[in-house]
């Protein structure tokens, strides 16, 4: 449960329990609790940590289609075996010489030990990551519950006398000053400002983000980069395998089904000669010319929202289509609303971000609209696309109001399938990146982790379409990045294309 000061609206017993479900669905291992002072010797260590291939039965040769599996001993800092799980691990089978990569799903056996699952559809090398120590989680998680302000907002307020600045959030601890409820009327989505002396509520003009509260923690040697905090684990032996090809008269199609890994968790696909492919059948078609994508796009309108992540795929249209010319609406950058049209094919495209929170720049407080409100805006059908992104600027507010935000927007998507049942609605999800010592707190993947699970159980069962782009960024050989480099921007692209102009059968 979060914070006593950070209250959430009430839910319909429906809701409750579907909140509730999806909690149990995402629900992480328990993890230690933490000494004051913290010493790192029981704590989880990767480099006396190790990862080992299984090897294949005796005289048994790896073929394109086994499974390779590969288990993972943690050990700490005196070298002793951990006993427990939820440690934070990645894993990455990859091949530089074929631009091939692939993410292994990863199990916890809550002992200390872990495995990692891949498909084998090319040679390549193991890779395993501790991104974080389960002790650190336990950190973590105390973060979100006692500091879910640990960034705040600011938003001015003016009259024809002065200005005024003051905090705001979604959840503002209790002072003797009066509060601003900002909370919008049609999703029930919380905000709330610290009203200003002598001036209204409705004086409020603009938002910005208003910094980082510091020293929250005495905790820091759990987040010490090349130490414990996204270093490599060593391999206790051979870290890659030769494969032969496929033998004779074996049938192989590579399905989700023959991926399907424990827990119900199916890669989505992997890349081969820096391209990225599907693996639940479909194809993921090359969109390699500006007149390939203006072809799958004529006559579309595409409406995209979320934050900078997405904002990135708007302006790679723009710069990859001569003919699709952005308006000057002199928006920000940053928030939009941006807009771009190519008369002659009769594309338009736009974006916008999604509301607070949002950790920005100076911006009008009348030009932050929630996802749900627009997507209720939208008159959709065959030649309307809806892509929307949303998780990076909440990985340190509980999780419950991450939920909430999704179930807002899931209801909104229905509302627009019932009346437009051809609209194209796709969701980028969250991916891995480099955060800091001091930013995990805020920016962990842990916390990424956590809402990216939450996003496929709240839409699981729903006609969208996932661009997954966790899976996209930890494949890749490049490293993480909130926002991913351009190699792996054209394949989230051509997924999108593939998706709006799905190749034809027969």
């Amino acid at each position: 449960m979060y914070s006593n000061f950070c209250k959430l609206k009430p839910l319909s017993p429906e809701e409750a329990l579907e909140e509730h479900l999806v909690l149990e669905s995402i629900a992480w291992p328990k993890t230690p609790p933490l000494p004051s002072p913290l010493s790192l010797n029981n704590t989880s260590d990767p480099a006396h940590s190790t990862f080992t291939i299984l090897p294949r039965k005796r005289g048994e040769q790896w073929y394109i289609g086994d499974k390779l599996e590969v288990m993972i001993k943690m050990y700490d800092f005196q070298g002793y075996p951990k006993k427990s799980g939820g440690d934070v691990l990645l894993a990455r089978l990859h091949n530089l010489t074929l631009g091939a990569g692939a993410a292994g799903h990863i199990t916890d056996y809550l002992n200390g030990t872990y495995s990692a699952v891949f498909s084998l559809l090319w040679e390549g090398s193991a890779q395993v990551i501790l991104v974080h120590p389960s002790e650190a989680v336990t950190e973590l998680r105390r973060m979100n519950k006692e500091e879910p302000d640990r960034i705040f907002f600011k938003s001015q307020f003016r009259s024809s006398l002065f200005t005024r600045t003051t905090t705001c959030n979604v959840c503002l601890r209790p002072t003797e000053q009066p509060v601003c409820n900002y909370t919008d009327l049609h999703t029930g989505e919380p905000w709330f400002c610290y009203k200003p002396t002598n001036l209204s509520c409705n004086a409020r003009i603009s938002n910005y983000n208003g910094g980082y509260k510091k020293n929250l923690t005495t905790m820091e040697k759990l987040f010490q980069r090349g130490v414990n905090m996204k270093v490599s684990i060593p391999a206790s032996g051979p870290a890659s395998v030769t494969i032969l090809p496929k033998q004779k008269g074996v049938s192989y199609k590579i399905t989700k089904k023959l991926l399907g890994i424990g827990g119900g968790s199916k890669p989505s696909g992997y890349y081969y000669q820096g391209v990225w492919r599907a693996l639940d059948g479909s194809t993921v078609q090359q969109f390699n010319t500006s007149s390939a994508i203006t072809q799958c796009l004529k006559g579309k309108v595409v409406h995209m929202y979320g934050d900078s992540t997405m904002r990135q795929w708007f302006e790679y249209l723009n710069a990859s289509l001569p003919d699709l010319k952005e308006f000057n609406l002199h928006s920000p950058k940053s928030i939009g609303p941006l807009m771009a049209l190519d008369y002659a094919n009769n594309i338009f495209v736009t974006h916008r971000a999604h509301g607070p929170p949002l950790r920005t720049v100076n911006v009008p407080s009348m030009e932050l609209h929630y996802i749900a409100n627009e997507l209720d805006n939208v008159v959709g059908g065959s030649n309307t696309v809806v892509v929307f992104g949303i998780w990076a600027h909440f990985d340190n507010f509980p999780i419950e109001f991450y939920i909430r935000r999704l179930m807002s927007i899931r209801r909104a998507v229905v509302r627009l399938l019932s009346r437009a049942p051809g609209t194209v609605v796709v969701i980028r999800t969250g991916n891995p990146k480099s955060f800091t010592p001091s930013g995990a707190f805020v920016n962990s993947d842990w916390y990424t982790f956590q809402r990216l699970k939450a996003l496929r159980a709240v839409f699981k069962g729903f006609n969208v379409h996932l661009v997954d782009a966790w899976e996209m960024v930890l494949a890749h050989h490049l490293p993480h990045n909130m926002h991913p480099q351009p190699p792996i921007i054209k394949n989230m692209i051509n997924v999108l294309l593939s998706y709006i102009c799905p190749q034809k059968v027969g």
